[in-house]
C-alpha cells in the first residue's frame, strides 16, 4: 500500500521544512536546497552521511530505535511524526485476511446511554462502527448508507454536504489526511485502507494536494465548528479515547461549553426527532 520508498520521501519533506538557523547551522546565499542538507541531518543525528543517504534511498533495513530517536530530534519531529517514522522504518509483520470489525455490546450500550452528547466508535480508517442518535444527527444519517459509506474521510472529501456541515472544512480536511497517513505506517497490509486512499486520490484533487504534503497528525482532543440545518452553528469540544484491547478503535465524544449557545443548540438537537437510533454494525473488510 505504501508508496515506493515512502520513508525517503518523508525524511526529505521533514528536512526541507527546517530553517537551518534554528538548528544552529549558519546559512548562506549559495544554498541550493530548502531546509537542511543530508549531511547536516547526519551530523545533527550523530550518524554517518553514508548511512543517512542509504536511509533516504531505501537501502538501509530496520534502523535501531536509538538511530530513529536521533533522526527524530535532528528533524524536530513531534510525537505523531516520530510514530510514523517508526512505522515506515520498522514495519510490523504482515497480518493477512483482516476480520470483520465488531464493537463490543457493552460499548454499544454505553453509546445509547450518552443521550446528551454525540458519540461514536471509529477505527483507523475512520469508518464509523457504532454511533448514538446525536452523532448521526450531527454528522449524517449513518443508518441510511452502507457500511462502506460510513466513513468520515469519504464524507469529508467526496460529499459536498461536508463543506456546509464543517465550518472550518480546510482544518478538518488536514486533520483527516494526517490521521490517515499515520494509519498507513501501522497498517501497511490493509487492503481496505489502500482502496480508500486510492478512491480519495482519484476523486479528490484537494485530498491529493494535502496527501502530497506528508503531514502526520493524530488529534486526540480539540474543538470543531458545525453548521447544522436544524439548530444552526455550534462549537463542540471533542475527545478521542483509544479502546484497550480493540486494535485501532477509538471512542469519540463531543461536548459543548456549559451554558453556551452550543449547549442550548445540542439540547434542541436532542429533542429533535431525527433518524438513526444508536446502533453498531460490523464493517466487513470486503465492504469497508
Amino acid at each position: 500500500m505504501s508508496e515506493q520508498n515512502e520513508l525517503g520521501r518523508f525524511l526529505k519533506s521533514r528536512r526541507a521544512r527546517i530553517d537551518p538557523g534554528q538548528s544552529g547551522i549558519e546559512a548562506n546565499a549559495r544554498r541550493r536546497v530548502a531546509g537542511l542538507r543530508r549531511e547536516e541531518v547526519a551530523s545533527l543525528a550523530g550518524i554517518s552521511v553514508e548511512y543517512y543517504v542509504r536511509l533516504e534511498q531505501g537501502r538501509a533495513s530496520r534502523p535501531s530505535e536509538a538511530v530513529l530517536d536521533a533522526i527524530g530530534r535532528a528533524l524536530q519531529l513531534d510525537a505523531d511524526e516520530r510514530r510514523y517514522l517508526d512505522g515506515l522504518a520498522r514495519p510490523r509483520p504482515s497480518m493477512r485476511s483482516p476480520r470483520p470489525e465488531r464493537v463490543r455490546t457493552e460499548l454499544t450500550q454505553l453509546l445509547g446511554m450518552m443521550d446528551r452528547v454525540p458519540a461514536m466508535v471509529i477505527n483507523h480508517r475512520m469508518d464509523v462502527l457504532a454511533w448514538n442518535r446525536l452523532a448521526a444527527q450531527l454528522f449524517f444519517d449513518f443508518e441510511s448508507v452502507t457500511p462502506r459509506e460510513r466513513n468520515l474521510a469519504r464524507f469529508g472529501f467526496l460529499d459536498a454536504d461536508s463543506k456546509e456541515r464543517f465550518i472550518d472544512w480546510q482544518d478538518v480536511a488536514r486533520a483527516t489526511v494526517g490521521t490517515l497517513r499515520l494509519a498507513t505506517s501501522h497498517h501497511d497490509d490493509d487492503e481496505v485502507l489502500a482502496t480508500l486512499l486510492g478512491e480519495l486520490m482519484m476523486k479528490s484533487e484537494q485530498f491529493r494536494t494535502l496527501w502530497a504534503g506528508r503531514d502526520v497528525k493524530q488529534r486526540t482532543h480539540g474543538s470543531k465548528r458545525f453548521r447544522h440545518p436544524v439548530v444552526g452553528e455550534l462549537t463542540l469540544r471533542f475527545e478521542n479515547f483509544d479502546l484497550p484491547g480493540e486494535t485501532g478503535q477509538r471512542l469519540v465524544a463531543f461536548s459543548p461549553e456549559p451554558a453556551s449557545p452550543a449547549a442550548s443548540a445540542l439540547e434542541l438537537l436532542a429533542m429533535w426527532t431525527g433518524p438513526s437510533p444508536e446502533r453498531a454494525e460490523p464493517v466487513k473488510s470486503e465492504e469497508a
